[in-house]
């Protein structure tokens, strides 16, 4: 009777532990659930979600960019591309070789654009081939309940309406790069087209817009089962230029089969009217995308068409840096008004002789003689008693040796020497001879067309520096010029009449009916002792031909200066270019009539 008590305790013993087992069980069963869908739930039903919908970026379509007289500079144009859903296809080769019958190409080209996207999971579209046909367009379209798994794509492609006359100042589009997407902060995607060059890389925040986004529902194979959401896009906001069409188009023309740059500028705000450099390459193919061997054939095509010469290229600036020299002079008391030196064609200063252009010189003048008549002999006497230094900080005030600050991007500074300079950079002392040489704009002296016209717009305004810009109604200003009264009253009055006066070398940018101002510059490529004729030497050793100016004397409203590689002289070069240009701004014909 013992025994069989013991066994129905021992019993009861096993059944309650059992009993205390599965309860345990079942408390830690449902604290997981609780946890699992109360504590974390939020975080797992995210994760789920994430398992089952996928997001597919919405290009936004860029801002249009207009001068500013409201014509359309840059639009956009759509691009119809062909894309392959890789998961509504039973037989990925067959529908390759369907493609390939209608864009009439070899399937294994339409197989390496599949290979390119062999990492990018299944459930997004690859990109097959690009810029179809409305034909080729029409005969997907016609089979697409046969091959669903095709779909067109419409991108937004820029077009510059006016191509080469605008490339260096707008730029172009280009695929963003690695280092890009890694400075953006999230911006840039693998893929992004951004402003590389111009106006589209100083503004792309402005230009390219909010993209957005199509919400799919996958499968677990990552097949698209239906679209959950879709957030439209926001265009970029259009961008209006100063930029005046018509003056930068009859640039474009006048420049033609020349090496060179025009820039047109606003004395009075630094609004930049015209900015164009020749050649010019075409943005529309670089907005397409180019192969590695168009782009090597662009970069080694002659004479550099990506080069901005306006901005990126610097240049001794000849007989226009007179400009500067004479307003030091004047400031520095080493010449007035009725200062003379004589000019017979040549003189000799520490022991050189110096050539005026002139072999027959220009006799005796005074400053506004000499500028008239680009008299050197003049401007040698008055580097001599100025020195490097002074003259150095005379183009420092006028802005030479840095940027201007216009908003486009690979600007040169450019080059003032100085005693300073020379012993840091070349490790000798500067030689006094050569500040002969840069009395007249030669030498190690450096500058861009740009400065130039921001160097002549202090002039005409009555020595206020602008900050040449391209944003219409933006004006940033600059600082004031420390010269005493009258300095460039004086300047000015011998700057109109280089080009009014009888034997002013400017004479070919006379414009009847408008009082035009301005510094005509030759500047030599390779040093000469002899007076040799530009057109007898060969073309990589002729001068470059500089003219620099403002309109009207009395009330400037526009600086344009010209600049042409190897073009000789800028009296018969560079100042009929000017001529034209002024005549197209203002409306006058060759009569003089407005």
């Amino acid at each position: 009777m013992m025994q069989v008590r013991e066994q129905r305790q021992d019993l009861v013993r096993r059944v309650r532990f059992l009993i205390g087992l599965a309860a345990a069980c079942l408390v830690t069963i449902t604290g997981a659930f609780w946890s699992v869908q109360i504590v974390q739930g939020a975080y797992y039903r995210d994760l789920a979600e994430s398992n089952r919908l996928r997001k597919v970026p919405i290009r936004a379509p860029r801002g249009l960019i207009y001068d500013r007289k409201g014509h359309l500079l840059v639009e956009n144009v759509p691009s119809y591309d062909l894309l392959i859903d890789r998961t509504r296809t039973q037989d990925l080769a067959a529908s390759v070789g369907f493609a390939a019958g209608i864009l009439d190409r070899a399937p294994e080209d339409l197989q390496k654009e599949l290979a390119k996207a062999r990492r990018t999971p299944d459930f997004k579209p690859v990109r097959l081939a690009e810029d179809l046909t409305l034909g080729e367009v029409s005969r997907f379209e016609v089979k697409r309940l046969e091959h669903p798994e095709f779909e067109i794509d419409v991108r937004h492609l820029r077009l510059y309406r006016h191509g080469p006359q605008t490339s260096h100042l707008l730029g172009y589009l280009g695929e963003v790069s690695p280092a890009e997407i890694a400075s953006s902060g999230g911006l840039y995607q693998p893929g992004d087209l951004v402003g590389k060059e111009g106006v589209e890389k100083s503004y792309d925040s402005h230009l390219r817009g909010t993209e957005g986004e199509r919400v799919v529902v996958v499968d677990s194979r990552g097949r698209v089962l239906d679209e959950y959401r879709r957030e439209q896009a926001r265009a970029g906001r259009p961008l209006t230029l100063s930029l005046d069409l018509d003056l930068q188009q009859e640039a474009e023309r006048l420049l033609q089969g020349e090496v060179g740059a025009v820039v047109a500028l606003d004395p009075r705000s630094g609004a930049i009217r015209a900015l164009y450099s020749s050649p010019p390459y075409n943005p529309n193919l670089l907005a397409r995308g180019v192969s590695a061997e168009q782009w090597r054939s662009i970069l080694e095509a002659p004479n550099h068409p990506l080069q901005d010469r306006a901005i990126q290229s610097a240049y001794s600036p000849g007989s226009v840096f007179k400009v500067v020299v004479a307003a030091a002079g004047l400031a520095e008391g080493v010449i007035d008004r009725n200062t003379t030196f004589f000019c017979g064609g040549s003189t000799t200063i520490y022991g050189h002789r110096f050539r005026c252009w002139n072999p027959g010189g220009h006799g005796r003048v005074n400053l506004e003689k000499a500028l008239e008549g680009s008299c050197d002999i003049f401007f040698y006497n008055v580097g001599k008693a100025l020195g490097i230094d002074r003259i150095a900080h005379y183009a420092r005030l006028f802005d030479l040796g840095r940027q201007t600050g216009v908003e486009l991007g690979a600007e040169k500074a450019g080059l003032v020497p100085d005693a300073t300079w020379s012993l840091d950079r070349r490790k000798h002392p500067w030689y006094p001879g050569e500040t002969i040489s840069v009395a007249i704009g030669q030498g190690p002296l450096l500058v861009t067309p740009l400065q130039m016209a921001a160097m002549m717009a202090a002039v005409a305004n009555g020595g206020r520096m602008v900050v040449p810009h391209l944003r219409a109604g933006e004006t940033q200003p600059g600082g004031r010029l420390k010269l005493p009264d009258g300095v460039l009253d004086q300047v000015r009055h011998g700057l109109w009449a280089v080009v009014n006066a009888p034997h002013g070398t400017g004479r070919a940018a006379r414009v009847p009916g408008l009082d035009v101002a301005g510094k005509t510059g030759t500047a030599q490529v390779v040093a000469q002792s002899t007076w040799t004729k530009n057109e007898d030497l060969p073309y990589e050793q002729r001068d470059h031909a500089w003219f620099a100016s403002f309109a009207p004397a009395d009330d400037p409203q526009l600086v344009i200066v010209v600049f042409i590689e190897h073009g000789g002289h800028g009296s018969s070069a560079a100042a009929p270019v000017a001529k034209a240009l002024y005549e197209k701004y203002f409306g006058i014909d060759a009569a003089g009539q407005g």
